[in-house]
Order: C-alpha cells, then structure tokens, then sequence
C-alpha cells in the first residue's frame, strides 16, 4: 500500500442487487456520508469548505498553499478506444477504479471528472456521473445545475457577446469626442476616470496617459475607438441546452438597433473559450489573465483586439470568482471526487480542471481523471495541452474497450443513439472482434508515443463471452500494453474492479519516459500535420483558403506558439465519422483556424463540426419528471 499521505478514506458499503436497478433508482438508494465528514478524513480544514447543502461543498484555493510541501500522489488518465455513438463506460470505469482502490484495496484515492452540459443530460446521451454501481451521488444534482459553475459560464460568455454588439454600435453613433467624454469621465477629484481597459490600450499604442487631457485629437481617437471589424467577430453568445434553432441567427433586429444586422448564432455552453479557461487556469489571478487575453475580434487595421482593451474581462472574472472552486462529491463507496469544469471535448481539449487535479494530488495517494471521448481526442489534447500548462506528468494510462465497439470496427453494422442494436453485438462473434482489436492497438501505440505505460481495461458486458474477451486481452498485450484485464464494475461495483485496480497500482510504480507529441516552436502547419500523421494515421492534410489565410494573421499576431487543439469527430481516428477501425489513406481537410488565445491553443475545424447539438425525435427530457409525493427526481437515466 502506498503510504505518501495518511489513513485510507472509510468505504460506503455497497449491497448489490442482480438484475442491476435503474442508475437512479441504485444512487437514491445509497447512503450518503456528510460533506463535512468526508472533508475531514481527507484533511480539509472546516474554513476551506464552502457548503452546498449536505452532500456537496466547493473547496477553496487555498489549500494549495497550506498543503505546497506536500508530495503529489500518482496520477492516472482514464482514455478509450474510439467509442460507439453509445459511449463505453470511461466514466463508470474510471470511477469503478476508484472504488476498488479506496473501498478494497484501502488506497487513498481522489476521482477528478468533468461537469455534464445539460444538452446531453436532456439530449440522447443521457447523464455523465458513471452507471449501475460505480457512479458519482447525488447523482440528480451532477447531471443538472450543481453547484452552478456552468450558468457563470453561460454569464461571463454572453456578456461578453453583449459588450462587443454594444461597442459597435456606440462607436459607430458617437463622435470622438463624445466617446472620449463617455469613456474617461471626470470624477468627483476633478481628474478623468481612466479605467484599466485604456491603460492596456494606451501601453499598447504608445500614447502617454499622465496629462489625458491634453492629447491629441488623434491619439483621444485611437484611446475609445477599437474600430471592430464586423466580419472577424468570432465570439457566439451560449447556453446550456441542445437548441439547434439557434445555431444561425440574425441580431440586431430591434428598433433602436436598425442597420446593426449581422448573422451569428449560439454554442452550447460547454464549447465556450470561458470554458476552457475555467479547465486550463492554475489560480485567480492566471484565470484573470486568461480571460483579459481572450481575441473575440480583429480590428479593420488587423490588430488584436482583447477582452482587457473592451473593459470586460474584470467583470467576466467577477462572474468566475466562485466557478473556479471545485466541487467535493463521492461515490457510491464513500471514496472523494472532484467534479470541476466540463469543456466540449470536440472542440476544446475535454478534461477536467488542472485546480482539482491539483489539489486531489495533495490529498490523495491516487487520482484518477478521465479525458473526453477516444484516446485520439481527449488523451493527446490531455498530453499536449493540459499536461503543458499544469506542469504533471502522469504515471499510467487505462484504455477501455468494450467488445461492442471492437466488433463495430471490425465491420459491425451501424450503431445509433436511440435506435435498437443489431444482433451481431449481442451475440458472439469472434471474427469481428478480432477485426475490430486494430482500433485498440492503434490507440495503445499512440499512448505509449507519450512515454507512458498502458493498462488495457475491458468494460464487459452481460452478452460478451470468455472467448471474445480473450481475444481483445492478447491484442492489447501484443500492441504493448503493460497489464490487460476485464472489469464487471457496472454491475458488482468496486468489487468488480480489483484487478484492474491491483495492475494500476502496479503499473504506477514503473518508471515514465513522458514527452510530449511536438515541440511549441514548431509551425503551425507542422503540429497539425504531427497530429494528423502520428494520431490519426492520416496520409497528409489539406487547408482551405480560408485556413491558410488563418493561419498567416494567427503568425502575425504572434500566436504560433500555442498548442493545437483539433476539432474533428469523435466517431473515427479520421474525420469522417463514417472510417471505422483503423483508416488509411485519407487527407484530413481543414476547413477553418480559430483561436482561443485566452485558453492558450489553436483549434483547426477537420470537417464539419456541431457546436450546438440538437434534439432528437424522443428526447431524454420526456422521462423525466418529479414525484410529488416524496419531491425525488424520476426518470432520470
């Protein structure tokens, strides 16, 4: 047993039951340890909690300074092979480890996972706390408002909308003067009120604020005038649930705002920069700066124009002051999770926060986190990106796999959220499994480019058989995996996972040789063609006019040097979510480059992306309701 911190974190006991119940009927039946108790046996003073209720409570920065000296415990990433429409159980998986780890193996464990967008939660995909015996509770308050981390999200990003729309038109209405008058008033003192956006902008241009009153006409012109270039707005207003009514939009329709029209649209929530900057960030002050840093715009000259020079970034931090807390929940097993931020994993880098992975690192002697979909997306995003910027090296890699999606990249038929599965995945079928394990072991590989060992773990299902499961362990081993086991976690809980949790702990202790896929100084054009080649296994990469016009204003203004975060399917190692198994041969198109300079990466659009999901024909949201007798939620997964 690992012995860097202290006493091992009392388990919860689990009564399981066969067949297993609904996940919420199983979390509304789980006893529940107070917040406060929990905090106590990880060390959390009473000071740094803040109390939502009795089952949830953010924690305060400020243990990172209490606790600086104290060694890091061993960090592993939960990732997966390309997964299914359906989702292979990374999350029940990571948090089934943990649960073996803290409630069996008496380790002092930590879960660190992302928050769920209500999109999905009311969508098709359903909720994001784990399955059957091995999720996070209150499960009802995960998947919907929390601790309300997501609504500052949506907040910060639309004011921000609201702040650019609102620049334009008082500029475009108002002369130099009166803008001037406006913008620097004159206080109380009989001195102007120059706010911290016209010290930015004024060290910027070079102008000298000590007399303001007696600049030029010209330099008083260039101080309140940012001069937006309507068609470089890139910055969409957000919310938090799937409308694809909204994608395209028309503003500026109102009467007092006539011939102020432009097109642009919504984002679900997950997907905005705000988001990301929340994942990325290390404390207040780095995430006041990240979001001072933000680019929604170019000016007609072509010069950057940042959310600090609009005035808006200390009120988006204000918004922020309490989302950058993360939130203290458990297990069904009583072991500690922090769930903190939930960026989009297609479009952002799709892992949890680098302040919860920080602090649990503290806390515990293990901490388990998970990345967004395949190891393809979230796993390389997770490396190249996260790790950067956190500074963390982590110790083991788990891969899930699941028979289902190997036989599906074997040739399967096709599989459809909400539709009914073939029979070919519920009954045995070796060829195609065999088939599929090209898609395992391609991801293996890429895991260890990064230097750091694999354990393969397959999420069994009711309808898999010993022999299918044989195969896929002998594929992972072959392709270099270190350990390779099978896990019933979903059904028997920690119990279910003890040998995955045995050969983690056993692999933690191997040496790492970690680095990362490409160096920053790199062109631009180089780490995506890394990426596309080393990653994906593509043949080579194409950009439209557009990318390469991008891609020459993004070098002019300076920023080269961030890493690459690629938007592209999460059904294929291609970008056409059509490939399965392992694609060859294909050129990946990148159509679009944008920016997200206060999260710190470059992120190319391969094919067509959706930042807003839709509906389908029978949503989530119609399952769901409240019994009025008892006020429980119902029908919630």
């Amino acid at each position: 047993m690992s012995q860097t911190h202290r006493n091992p974190i009392s388990a919860t006991p689990l009564k399981v039951l066969d067949p297993v119940p609904s996940d919420i009927d199983i979390a509304q039946a789980a006893k529940l340890k107070p917040i406060v108790d929990l905090a106590e046996e990880l060390g959390l003073e009473r000071q740094e909690l803040e109390l939502h209720g009795d089952h949830k409570a953010k924690i305060s920065l400020d243990v990172l300074e209490r606790l600086k000296d104290r060694p890091d415990g061993k960090y592993v990433l939960v990732t997966a092979v390309t997964p299914t429409p359906l989702g292979e159980g990374k999350t029940t998986t990571t948090v089934g480890l943990c649960q073996a780890l803290g409630a069996h193996l008496n380790e002092r464990v930590f879960t660190c996972i992302r928050q769920p967008s209500q999109g999905p939660t009311f969508g098709i995909k359903g909720g994001a706390a784990g399955g059957g015996y091995s999720q996070v509770i209150p499960m009802e308050d995960f998947n919907l408002h929390l601790t309300g981390d997501i609504h500052a999200i949506t907040a910060a990003n639309n004011l921000m909308a609201a702040a650019i729309d609102t620049r334009l038109l008082h500029e475009d209405r108002q002369s130099d003067e009166a803008l001037f008058r406006r913008l620097l008033p004159i206080g109380d003192d009989g001195k102007r009120v120059i706010a911290n956006a016209f010290r930015i902008r004024a060290k910027r241009l070079g102008i000298d604020l000590d007399d303001i009153d007696q600049l030029s006409d010209e330099d008083r012109r260039r101080l309140v005038r940012l001069d937006i270039d309507r068609d470089s707005i890139t910055w969409r207003r957000v919310m938090d649930t799937n409308d694809r009514f909204l994608r395209s939009i028309t503003i500026g329709q109102g009467e007092n705002e006539s011939g102020y029209q432009r097109q642009t649209g919504f984002d679900i929530t997950v997907a905005s920069e705000v988001m990301a900057i929340l994942a990325l960030t290390t404390d207040l002050a780095d995430l006041r700066a990240r979001l001072g840093r933000m680019v929604p715009c170019v000016s007609t000259s072509g010069e950057a124009i940042t959310a600090d020079e609009m005035g808006v970034a200390g009120a988006l931090a204000v918004l922020m002051k309490d989302a950058i807390k993360p939130t203290l929940m458990q297990t069904l097993e009583g072991s500690p999770v922090f769930v903190h931020s939930g960026p989009f994993a297609n479009i952002a880098h799709g892992n949890s926060s680098i302040i919860a992975d920080r602090i649990a690192l503290k806390l515990a002697d293990y901490v388990v986190t998970e990345s967004g979909f395949g190891a393809d997306i979230g796993m390389e995003k997770f490396f190249d990106i996260k790790c950067r910027y956190s500074g963390l090296v982590p110790n083991v890699v788990v891969l899930v796999a699941t028979v289902r999606a190997l036989k599906m990249h074997g040739g399967g038929p096709k599989v459809t959220a909400g539709g009914s599965l073939d029979s070919v995945y519920r009954e045995e079928n070796l060829e195609l499994v065999r088939a599929g394990t090209a898609n395992l072991q391609h991801h293996v590989r890429n895991a260890l480019k990064f230097g750091v060992p694999v354990v393969v773990a397959v999420n069994a299902f009711h309808t898999d058989t010993d022999q299918e499961h044989e195969i896929v362990l002998k594929a992972a081993l072959e392709a270099g995996a270190v350990e390779a086991v099978v896990t019933q976690h979903w059904a028997l809980g920690g119990a279910g996972a003890v040998e995955l949790a045995e050969a983690v702990r056993r692999t933690a202790e191997k040496p790492t040789n970690f680095d990362y896929l490409y160096p920053l100084d790199a062109s631009i054009r180089d780490k995506i063609q890394t990426i596309c080649t080393e990653i994906y296994g593509a043949s080579g990469v194409e950009y439209s006019a557009l990318a390469e016009e991008q891609i020459e204003r993004y070098e002019a203004l300076g920023l080269s040097d961030l890493p690459i975060c690629m938007a592209k399917t999460h059904l294929s190692l291609s970008h056409d979510p059509s490939l399965k198994g392992v694609p060859k041969d294909f050129v990946v198109p990148i159509r679009e480059i944008r920016a997200s300079a206060g999260a710190g990466f470059l992120y190319p659009l391969a094919g067509k992306m959706m930042t807003m999901p839709g509906l389908p024909t029978r949503p989530a949201y119609f399952d769901v309701d409240l019994d009025l007798e008892s006020g429980r939620v119902v029908g919630l997964f």
